[in-house]
């Protein structure tokens, strides 16, 4: 049992690099979108067209269709309303955002969700939950300047109207994530349902569908069909971010549920999704890599998440609902 334990830890370590390898997907295929001239309606609402039939054939080999789609019948409306805040919101602001700024400062801001996750708990809980840690705040407060340090420097300290408003829309996509993500698993808590992560997401993917409908609709009106090329890399985001990191990333947590150290260096190897998509911008859309301040930035967003995921991976040891609460807030 001894020699087991280590093996599981660094296998749930590596599974969690892995996924925030394929979670960078998000970020550099959007902006591999965007910069090829597609439209951001397109680039978002086919992210979740194309996820929802990959999803359909995870839920049928495993059986559990019926209970999932029992769960969205038996409350609808909060299936509906947060399946479209934590999904549909979430993925408009940060697609649009793509057309407005490098891959990398996208990634790099989109980690205020660790923030906006912690911000959320005295709005949505009435428990211990509710309660703002004061180490896991000043972690937040050490991403939010590192976040601050990159934009100013990447825009030079002279932010037009598209770079302020693709800003405040990541920031927004980084709230409305971890909040339609919370309020689900709050909502499931209260009514009694038993939904693992596999079933949650794609209850959340099938429920967003009326709200990815009108997205289309408006994008056809916009800029016509979509051009083949931009169909294949959403396509891509739908397979590598939607299916394969969601998984890779509840499997690794999984693992490691009830070792507070392992499930921190888990939560912790998130950051590196940030260092991927330096590279992978540099490499596959001639994007410069983040100089002076904006790399101090990027180091200090770096080592406050890694931190952050230590810290809040042993208090959220041998406690689920604080591991799913927090495991809710990754992945973009």
């Amino acid at each position: 049992m001894s020699g087991r334990a280590p093996r599981r830890e660094l296998q749930a370590v590596l599974l969690g690099l892995a996924s925030a390898l394929f979670f960078t997907s998000t970020y550099v295929l959007n902006r591999a979108m965007a910069s090829a001239g597609g439209h951001w309606a397109w680039s978002a609402a086919l992210r979740y067209l194309f996820t929802l039939p990959l999803l359909w054939l995870v839920i049928g080999w495993r059986g559990s269709f019926a209970r999932v789609w029992s769960a969205l019948r038996a409350q609808p409306r909060a299936w509906l309303l947060w399946s479209t805040v934590g999904f549909g919101l979430f993925c408009v602001c940060l697609t649009w955002s793509a057309a407005h700024a490098p891959a990398w400062l996208v990634a790099g801001t989109f980690q205020l969700t660790v923030v906006a996750g912690m911000l959320l708990g005295p709005l949505l809980y009435r428990d211990e939950r509710a309660r703002l840690p004061r180490a896991a705040l000043a972690l937040g407060a050490l991403i939010v300047l590192g976040v601050a340090l990159m934009q100013g420097a990447h825009f030079h300290g002279q932010l037009d109207r598209d770079a302020w408003l693709a800003l405040l829309l990541v920031a927004l996509s980084a709230t409305l994530y971890p909040l339609g993500n919370r309020a689900i698993l709050l909502h499931l808590e209260r009514s009694g349902e038993t939904l693992d992560a596999t079933e949650r997401v794609f209850g959340m993917t099938l429920a967003s569908q009326p709200f990815w409908w009108l997205v289309a609709v408006y994008a056809w009106q916009q800029a016509g069909p979509p051009p083949p090329l931009q169909m294949t890399l959403a396509a891509g985001v739908a397979l590598l971010t939607g299916v394969v990191a969601t998984i890779l990333f509840f499997h690794a947590t999984g693992l490691v549920r009830d070792q507070p150290a392992a499930l921190g260096a888990v939560e912790a190897m998130q950051a590196a999704e940030l260092l991927f998509t330096s590279a992978f911008g540099v490499l596959l859309l001639g994007e410069s890599m983040p100089r002076g301040g904006s790399a101090v930035g990027a180091l200090l967003v770096v080592v406050g998440i890694v931190a952050l995921g230590m810290l809040v991976g042993r208090g959220a040891a041998g406690d689920r609902r604080r591991q799913q609460a927090l495991r809710s807030d990754r992945g973009a």
